[in-house]
């Protein structure tokens, strides 16, 4: 994440909260840290209501995180791929007022289907939240009728700026995030934590 930051947003400070679930452990890299493959949902890409259970259980601990360690002051724009793409706008379904924006980088939707999992959808859309979803159109792990749903919900709830970038497997690119670094300039978010 340190890579990427210091491209798209130079100046802003950044938390890169580790995934809890451990789905594989490799050791240290040379720099010390701990390597390997970690999740926030009990299956990779869970479905129904268990997404639903574990992206609202996943939110309101990383929610927990922000108002115990960032100034209410603050603004905080929530970053993620895959599953963290997820979480990134599901924490504006679980705390509408406290996310200046999010960025869903091949990010897919919690359904909503379970009483109480996103309870700020109603919200939502009157604030117009500022939201980048950037996705590949090649994408082998995101199902294409799933990033249509999540692209026609945000443009339903969120102020959505949304980019699908041609031969982009499930990953990020240069050009998506040249393409993050102006929609952050354009939302004057020049600084706060993302």
């Amino acid at each position: 994440i340190a890579d990427i930051m210091r491209y798209i947003a130079p100046f802003n400070d950044y938390v890169s909260l580790r995934a809890p679930l451990v789905l594989e452990e490799d050791g240290s890299s040379s720099s010390g840290r701990s390597t390997g493959a970690y999740s926030w949902f009990h299956d990779c890409v869970p479905t129904g209501e268990d997404l639903d259970r574990d992206a609202y259980a996943a939110a309101d601990a990383i929610d927990r995180w922000v108002t115990e360690n960032v100034p209410a002051d603050r603004d905080v724009v929530p970053l993620g791929f895959s599953q963290g793409g997820l979480l990134a706008v599901h924490l504006l379904r679980v705390n509408a007022t406290r996310y200046r924006a999010a960025i869903s980088l091949s990010g897919f939707l919690a359904p909503g289907v379970v009483d109480g999992s996103a309870p700020e959808d109603d919200a939502l859309p009157e604030r117009e939240t500022p939201v980048f979803f950037g996705y590949g159109l090649a994408d082998t792990v995101i199902p294409r009728y799933e990033i249509q749903a999540m692209s026609a919900w945000l443009d339903e709830h969120t102020w959505l700026t949304s980019h699908g970038y041609p031969r982009l497997d499930h990953s990020v690119s240069l050009e998506e995030f040249a393409d993050i670094r102006q929609w952050l300039m354009l939302n004057d978010i020049s600084s706060g934590v993302i």
